[in-house]
C-alpha cells in the first residue's frame, strides 16, 4: 500500500513545520491554514479514518486527543479557545485518508461550521 502524505511527513520524506512529535503522534502546521493557528495532529499508525478505527486503536485515539490539548496549550490557545475537528469521508472534507485532528484557533469560530 502506498504511504499517505502524513506517513511521508512523519518519515521526513516531505517537509513540514513540526510543532510536536512523540512515538505515537506528530503535529505540524497546515499548508493551507483556515485560521491564524491551524495545526494537524496525526497518529503515526495509519488509520484511514475514525469510522475505521477499532478497539485496538483506543490507546492511540486517547493519546491523540490528550496531545491535541497539550499542543493547543503550547500554541497559546488555551485561554481564548480552539476547535478540534476530525473529518470522516469526502462529504466532511476529508482530503487525506489518514485519521487526523485539526487544531484551529487564533480567531472566533462560527457555529454551525461549514
Amino acid at each position: 500500500m502506498t504511504p499517505t502524505l502524513f506517513e511521508k511527513i512523519s518519515a521526513r520524506k516531505i517537509p513540514a513545520t513540526i510543532v510536536y512529535e512523540d512515538e505515537k503522534v506528530i503535529a505540524f502546521r497546515d499548508i493551507k491554514p483556515q485560521a491564524p493557528t491551524h495545526v494537524l495532529i496525526v497518529p503515526k499508525k495509519p488509520i484511514p479514518r475514525i469510522a475505521e478505527a477499532g478497539p485496538e486503536d483506543q490507546q492511540v485515539l486517547g493519546h491523540l486527543m490528550l496531545k491535541a490539548a497539550e499542543v493547543a496549550k503550547q500554541l497559546g490557545l488555551s485561554q481564548s479557545g480552539y476547535r478540534l475537528v476530525v473529518n470522516n469521508g469526502p462529504d466532511a472534507g476529508e482530503a487525506v485518508p489518514h485519521l487526523h485532528c485539526h487544531i484551529l484557533g487564533g480567531r472566533k469560530m462560527n457555529w454551525p461550521p461549514g
